[in-house]
């Protein structure tokens, strides 16, 4: 069956906010845990829903946690965020062509609103399911399926498009096609274990993968 709808993770995987989220979690850590965590500490963690990790962190001081990691991040996000490459050729590509398009995202809608008008991609996708809308985040199939519910789609015609475990799992276990992408901050082979149908080394190769092109 022709797949006629594409969800997207954001962060890592339509736009490069690495940097600003690892910037904005050493900023928070270190103003709580003065000199004891670093990059290598977070990048394991990245991809999950917000809460979750600070809890890693302290249980106990996590809406504090939270509130000074989203001051710093929202505000550095116009110096630290940028597409990566391919990404609104692909978009305009599969817009235009008429694809029901989605973003799947464990980010808060403020931020993602931001992010995606930042990039010139907000006024591409139908649909935006944050973390906001649901009560179970990725891996579970709740924020793929409340997308697809949105979009009138069914998961034998959609993909998941991500740069994490959850992204894949959640797509998994949703029922639809997966695609990991190789610039994952974490790297390809770790991606790979997770079984994605489809792994793209750049973002135009989703187009191949749809006969787009």
């Amino acid at each position: 069956m022709k797949i006629n709808t594409a969800l997207f993770d954001l962060d890592g995987t339509l736009i490069n906010t690495n940097e600003l989220i690892i910037a904005s979690y050493l900023h928070t850590l270190d103003k709580f845990f003065p000199e004891q965590y670093n990059r290598e500490h977070i990048i394991p963690l990245m991809g999950m829903p917000l809460t979750e990790t600070m809890e890693h962190f302290d249980k106990n001081q996590v809406k504090e946690l939270i509130e000074t990691y989203k001051d710093h991040n929202l505000s550095h996000h116009e110096e630290l965020v940028t597409e990566f490459e391919g990404v609104i050729e692909t978009i305009e590509s599969l817009h235009k062509n008429g694809y029901k398009l989605g973003i799947v995202t464990t980010k808060m809608r403020n931020s993602v609103n931001l992010g995606l008008k930042i990039v010139g991609l907000d006024k591409y996708f139908e649909t935006i399911v944050t973390l906001d809308d649901v009560e179970r985040a990725k891996p579970d199939a709740e924020p793929v399926e409340k997308a697809l519910a949105l979009l009138n789609a069914k998961p034998e015609e959609a993909i998941m498009v991500g740069d994490s475990k959850y992204d894949i799992l959640a797509g998994k276990n949703a029922g639809t096609k997966t695609a990991g992408v190789s610039w994952t901050i974490r790297g390809r082979e770790y991606l790979e274990e997770f079984s994605p149908d489809y792994m793209l080394d750049h973002m135009t190769d989703l187009l191949t993968i749809l006969g787009e092109r």
